[in-house]
């Protein structure tokens, strides 16, 4: 067994035993109640697992303070996760009814359920005009994704990074995200005769028809698993509706890699339903957050304090940079400079839908993880569609797509002392680029086709949906808010690790380039901040 594989079976082991028993702390060691420790790391997702792991390999004592719940306990009904045609209070944080994407199917409201309030797995946090699906639980986002493991545009990300390394990362970060992250493609062979990827070549031959090309994604859900899951020879996960509340089989989420990983150091302890509100710094350059502790029906158990020399905010665009926000405007860190809350963008999503001929039909069995993208990048308004599944369980003579356009619209956070809180600044105007963009891709193909826009998907009769996305990035953007390496502007010791470092857009689905961009830096930090302990 490789050390690796050791320190995952490790790992494992020690989120199963903490899930059986019901501990909010998760290690392969006794958990001291220690209000200190060199490194914490708040989040658990993409980029903070990647600093976890590199962390406690290099023999760094680090606590991982993590807002949501492990989920790795089944119900009585003995699954982990809800799924989307029949949610419960797993689904979703702390509302009383569910927020599914699609509001509507023939304008009727079929999507949404109402639950009791719980620590569920998915958040869509809302700021007027623009909401934002979020992940809560260890393992952040790659609980609730559709798995696509996409790289972007080599020209592209040197235009969106353009003082990072592009042979750096596409000759050694973005495959050794990818090795890590456990990324595997489809059989195509077997694609052209599965029943669940019906819908997709429905796809697929309406964009050939109209000039575009279509391109494979690579997953992080495990096609094999899926392909026993069609032939019904296990249970079935993404063939079973599951995929933006979590799936209970199938996928290869942070808890099964990088974060198993780390806790099989030794060197890591999770800390679960443990929300970070504040940080201020001591005179000794010490970072001192005030941790809020809940239970998983969301009362306040406590409120503590946990202090490191070295911070990494792993919070996810939303969470890291609000901290930042929080902190300048409230005169916590006040040598945060004005970058700090800026370059915010949707990685110009967009989702729209087209109304099928019968004689095109999707089938009633359709994958919840995409495996095929139109690709027209290469245009003057350039488009990236996932073709995305309706995994209603019955026949919907629809196509869904999430595009992903190349927006230059940017939001910016501003601290409201009021309600507490940083408030996303965007106009839902911002959003009509990605409209235009993907509009004259599907115009085309509605075209050719002889078929029309779905408007009776988003609540209302419009056909594209811009005012939620899945992609939030940027906030604390890399070289501007902090160094070319995450090191943020002003304070020592203080770093960044997940999307809010890249502006905006990346293109594509952007966790493997959060990922990538977290292995390069942690690489540097490592090297050059970070003695062992």
């Amino acid at each position: 067994m490789s050390e690796l594989s050791r320190r995952r079976f490790l790992g494992m082991s020690a989120l199963s035993s903490a899930a059986a028993l019901g501990l909010t702390t998760v290690s392969t060691r006794p958990a001291a109640a220690a209000d200190h420790s060199p490194a914490v790391i708040i989040g658990t997702g993409y980029g903070a697992a990647v600093t976890a792991l590199r962390l406690g390999a290099a023999g760094v004592p680090t606590v991982m303070l993590e807002m949501g719940k492990l989920w790795n306990d089944p119900a009585e009904d003995g699954t982990t996760f809800s799924d989307m045609l029949s949610p419960d209070r797993r689904s979703t944080w702390f509302k009383d009814r569910t927020e599914a994407p699609l509001a509507s199917f023939l304008w009727l409201d079929v999507a949404n359920h109402d639950i009791d309030p719980y620590a569920g797995v998915l958040d869509r946090v809302s700021f007027g005009d623009m909401s934002v699906y979020v992940g809560r639980g260890v393992g952040g986002g790659s609980l609730v994704n559709g798995a696509m493991a996409v790289i972007p545009k080599r020209s592209y990300f040197e235009e969106i990074l353009p003082r990072v390394d592009a042979d750096e990362m596409y000759g050694q970060y973005f495959p050794l995200a990818n090795s890590m992250l456990g990324t595997n493609h489809v059989d195509p062979e077997w694609f052209e005769t599965s029943r669940a990827y019906r819908f997709a070549r429905v796809s697929r031959k309406a964009a050939h028809r109209a000039g575009f090309r279509t391109t494979f994604v690579p997953s992080v859900y495990d096609f094999d698993y899926m392909r026993r899951e069609e032939a019904e020879l296990v249970p079935r996960s993404a063939l079973a509706s599951e995929v933006v509340y979590g799936n209970n089989h199938g996928k290869r989420s942070l808890d099964k890699s990088y974060l198993a990983a780390a806790v099989g150091t030794g060197n890591v302890t999770i800390r679960t339903l443990s929300e970070v509100r504040d940080i201020t710094r001591q005179q000794d350059g010490t970072y001192v957050l005030e941790v809020r502790r809940i239970d998983e029906l969301g009362n306040v158990l406590g409120v503590h304090q946990m202090s490191a020399k070295h911070l990494f905010l792993g919070a996810g665009s939303l969470g890291s940079t609000e901290l930042l926000v929080r902190a300048r405007d409230t005169g916590k860190l006040p040598e945060l400079g004005e970058a700090v809350g800026r370059g915010w963008g949707t990685n110009g999503n967009v989702m729209l839908g087209r109304a099928n001929h019968a004689w095109d039909p999707v089938g009633p069995l359709e994958s919840g993880m995409p495996a095929l993208g139109i690709d027209a990048w290469d245009r003057p308004d350039p488009v990236f569609a996932e073709i995305a599944p309706v995994p209603a369980g019955l026949e919907t003579w629809a196509s869904l797509y999430l595009a992903i356009t190349r927006n230059p619209e940017r939001g910016t956070f501003r601290y409201d002392p009021g309600a507490d809180r940083a408030v996303l600044q965007w106009d839902v105007d911002q959003g009509q680029p990605s409209i235009d963009a993907a509009k004259r891709v599907f115009d085309r193909i509605n075209s050719v086709e002889g078929t029309s826009y779905r408007y009776d998907l988003f609540g209302d009769t419009r056909a594209f949906e811009t005012r939620f996305t899945y992609h939030p990035l940027g906030g604390l953007v890399l070289g501007e808010a902090t160094d070319l390496y995450g090191r943020v502007a002003g304070y020592d010791n203080l770093y960044v690790t997940d999307g809010s470092l890249i502006p905006g857009s990346t293109g594509v689905n952007p966790f493997v380039t959060i990922t990538a961009l977290a292995e390069r830096n942690i690489a540097r930090i490592l090297a050059e901040d970070v003695r062992r302990t």
